[in-house]
């Protein structure tokens, strides 16, 4: 598979890499075995940059992951997230905070060191430059290679760039998702590269998108404005559209998703996650899908049609 440079600091990745959240969190019941299965298969076609955080089961995402990656750790890129509150879903970025978690991460991970450590969302009440000191000392001491923030803004990218160089923003970002397009400018000016977090909509650009009523309680998609009564059924219109397109080129509806995402920048590495390793084969395989300008334009104009907003949940 190819490689991808994610910022100035010379972390490489493969162009398609693997979000383990659905593997311990927001989805629904996992089967272990499965996930395990699935990540394996993803490292097998290629996959080489494997995500989770705390949030995900609250280390238990972490240590399922740290156990199928062990026999090929050293092939590997991990990344993983802090910055909320235990139990909650309430920003937590305290500096005795973040150590408390950094270590029970690489203790869940199994490993020795943490490739790509990422703030997990911006908490107001501790300034940026405090939080990005305390990812320092972990780089300082070897247990952490790059850094990274997610769910942030340009203000907060640049205030912590100054401190220490960051590799990384992750966003979400999709066909339904583009509202993070406008940070892109300032990645570039700070050399930073973009991970793109539920780059198939949460499931909606998968072909087999249903009603939020046919998911369990639990499930993220309850909370998801795209699968609201009022936009669900223009939603999947646009996903209808979009598999006309990708019928087309023979190609399946997630590979078309992934494909466009691959083609806005050489810099920018969407994670799709799936428990299945099926799934996992199909998502890869979009790595070597070549789109056309013409292509890209339509599934532009389809993208322009999509209602409702991305959710408030944090992947």
């Amino acid at each position: 598979m190819q490689q991808r440079i994610l910022g100035d600091q010379g972390l490489v990745v493969s162009a398609v890499g693997y979000g383990a959240m659905g593997t311990a969190f927001a989805y629904g019941p996992s089967d272990d075995t499965e996930s395990t299965a699935a990540i394996r298969h993803a490292h097998e076609l290629g996959v080489t940059h494997f995500d989770t955080a705390e949030l995900y089961g609250w280390g238990v995402g972490e240590r399922l992951l740290g156990t199928a990656l062990a026999p090929i750790r050293d092939e590997v890129t991990i990344a993983t997230k802090f910055g909320f509150a235990r139990g909650a879903y309430t920003p937590d970025s305290r500096p005795e905070h973040i150590r408390e978690v950094v270590e029970a991460s690489l203790r869940n991970l199994g490993t020795d060191s943490i490739d790509l450590l990422y703030q997990h969302v911006h908490d107001p009440a501790v300034p940026v430059e405090d939080v990005v000191g305390v990812m320092q000392e972990f780089v300082q001491a070897g247990k952490v290679r790059y850094l990274g923030l997610s769910n942030t803004d340009a203000e907060q990218l640049r205030r912590a760039n100054a401190v220490h160089p960051i590799s990384a923003f992750q966003t979400e970002y999709s066909v339904f998702a583009r509202e993070s397009e406008e940070l892109l400018p300032v990645v570039d000016e700070l050399g930073i590269g973009v991970v793109a977090y539920s780059p198939l909509a949460r499931g909606f650009l998968s072909a087999a998108v249903r009603p939020r009523s046919d998911y369990p309680s639990d499930d993220i998609r309850h909370m998801l404005d795209w699968w609201a009564p009022e936009h669900f059924d223009a939603n999947v219109a646009v996903a209808q559209g979009l598999s006309a397109i990708a019928d087309d080129k023979g190609i399946s509806l997630s590979q078309l998703s992934l494909a466009w995402i691959l083609a806005k920048r050489d810099d920018l590495v969407p994670i799709p996650g799936s428990r299945n390793a099926n799934r996992v084969a199909e998502n890869v395989a979009a790595a070597d899908v070549v789109l056309t300008p013409d292509d890209i334009a339509r599934i532009d104009a389809f993208a322009e049609r999509v209602q409702g907003s991305r959710a408030a949940a944090t992947a």
